[in-house]
């Protein structure tokens, strides 16, 4: 048997197979291990109290923001929708917590619960009725720290026309600088519960609950 006939029973061996095998999973294995380690640079380090967030004015990031309802629906469930227009504006002082301010205004219009032709049921005149009342806008009187790094928010809400008091609760997620933005950001989640016949909307009141859940997934730039 000549030499390249050899080449040929040795590259056709199991061990051979078995060899290119175990390269081609030291391969992928390494690739993976770098893209990890490439990625894992853009997680910041989060500071997790409000006494270290940086005082200022902040803007909201729409990109990086939701605004959830809930409402009891017949006992069966929490029917579950959104708004897709709103903006949140924040002067904050984690100093002096009493000094800093929150607006939220939202955009009623903008309604979404995944069927448009309860969408437009929910703003007519029946119910939101957006033609006369397109906003509905949430702003701060007070706001204190509690444990665990929440804030209790008091304020007012102007629902269809009328304004009632109301609580919230945010809690802090995190502030750091944004390593793809490279803008300092800060992150909360906020909830706030209120009766919506309070402000005159009772349409179907037991059936279709009367309290209304409301939470907010936001981050905000600091300016």
């Amino acid at each position: 048997m000549n030499m390249l006939g050899l080449l040929y029973i040795f590259r056709r061996s199991p061990r051979k197979r078995l060899n290119q095998k175990r390269y081609r999973i030291f391969l992928i294995v390494s690739i993976l291990l770098l893209t990890s380690s490439c990625v894992s640079w853009l997680q910041p380090t989060l500071k997790q109290e409000i006494v270290q967030i940086k005082a200022g004015d902040y803007k909201l990031d729409k990109d990086h923001a939701a605004l959830l309802f809930k409402i009891n629906h017949m006992g069966f469930s929490s029917y579950v929708g959104r708004f897709n227009k709103f903006d949140v504006s924040l002067n904050f002082d984690p100093n002096n917590i009493e000094n800093s301010t929150i607006e939220a205004i939202i955009d009623m219009r903008s309604i979404d619960v995944n069927n448009p032709a309860f969408e437009t049921t929910l703003i007519g005149n029946s119910w939101l009725n957006t033609l006369n009342f397109p906003q509905a806008v949430f702003r701060s009187v007070s706001i204190k720290k509690n444990e665990e790094e929440q804030l209790s928010v008091e304020g007012e809400l102007t629902f269809l026309g009328v304004t009632k008091p109301v609580l919230m609760t945010a809690k802090l997620n995190g502030a750091a600088n944004n390593p793809l933005t490279r803008i300092y950001t800060v992150g909360f989640t906020a909830n706030l519960r209120f009766k919506r016949s309070n402000f005159g909307l009772k349409k179907f009141v037991p059936v279709v609950g009367d309290e209304v859940e409301i939470e907010i997934q936001s981050e905000f730039q600091r300016q």
